[in-house]
């Protein structure tokens, strides 16, 4: 009896060891596939399906993980590569390429080293590209090469599931004797520039300064041209004043009708003022000398 109640003590200890082993490796098999992950599962060494984000569970001892791919973009940094441009010119060019996963299966199973597959790739259409242009077309065509990598290495790397997004020259180092004769030339067109410029400068001075002097001389001549005409204006006003009162004058002494005698002491009075004046030699009309000894006389007469 004793015997019996062991052995049921025992098979209900391993049926509960057998639960725990059930629930762990269940519990070992659930995976949690996060953002931006995608998981490659095998079942027996073949492929079976790619998880994508979510939780899933596979078969313990049948099903595995072959791969863990990220789907985010991402770079990749190549080291400097001899190329030869058109013209013979040897140079270092360094690559950066921006990439992303868009098929995990494909990039699991398409190719061995992708990545060394994406640089050797790289390096073989670079030279191809160089070796077309010169110097300074590779210099300043910067734009097409990465064009035409990024076209020629998305296509290439198609099967693989990869897609190329951007492909950029990050360093362009031409020998050193070249960038020596580079710098010298830029040297020499600064200086061309700065001679323009300061020539350009100097004429434009000399602009300004002569329609400086034009303009002051135009000024000028309009202020002397001004002055001289309120000045003639001026004296046509005095000289219309002038006759207008003589005229005046004439008038009222034609009104009046004066008699003889007063127009010869009007004359004598003429005559004793221009005789004050500065004049050296005084011509004496008759009349005037007439009146002048019948003065005289009656002079005479008050004295006596």
């Amino acid at each position: 009896m004793f015997e019996n109640n062991t052995g049921a003590d025992y098979s209900w200890i391993w049926v509960a060891l057998l639960a725990i082993i059930v629930i762990i490796i269940a519990v070992r098999n659930i995976r949690i596939v996060q953002q931006s992950k995608a998981f490659v599962i095998e079942r027996l060494g073949a492929y079976k399906e790619t998880w994508s984000v979510g939780i899933h569970m596979k078969w313990p001892f049948f099903e595995k993980v072959a791969k863990i791919v990220s789907l985010k973009e991402q770079v990749a940094d190549f080291p400097p590569q001899p190329v030869i441009t058109k013209d013979n010119v040897t140079m270092q060019i360094d690559t950066v390429i921006y990439f992303q996963i868009t098929d995990p299966k494909l990039y699991t199973y398409g190719i061995e080293y992708p990545m060394v597959a994406i640089e050797n790739l790289s390096a073989t259409t670079l030279r191809n590209i160089i070796g077309d242009l010169e110097l300074d077309q590779c210099l300043t065509s910067r734009d097409l090469i990465n064009s035409q990598m990024r076209t020629i290495l998305d296509e290439a790397t198609d099967p693989w599931g990869i897609k190329v997004n951007r492909v950029e020259l990050k360093n362009i180092l031409p020998p050193r004797e070249i960038q020596s004769a580079m710098e010298k030339q830029m040297k020499a067109e600064r200086e061309r520039r700065e001679a323009i410029l300061r020539a350009e400068g100097e004429k434009r001075s000399a602009i300004l300064e002569a329609e400086g002097e034009k303009e002051s001389a135009i000024l000028r001549a309009d202020a002397k041209k001004q002055q001289q005409i309120l000045e003639a204006e001026g004296e046509a006003e005095a000289i219309l004043k002038v006759q207008k009162a003589t005229a005046e004058g004439i008038r009222l002494i034609n009104e009046a009708m004066p008699s003889e005698a007063v127009l010869k002491i009007k004359a004598l009075e003429a005559f004793t003022a221009a005789a004050q004046g500065q004049a050296t030699k005084i011509i004496i009309p008759s009349e005037i000398q007439g009146i002048a000894g019948l003065a005289e006389g009656v002079i005479e007469t008050i004295k006596k």
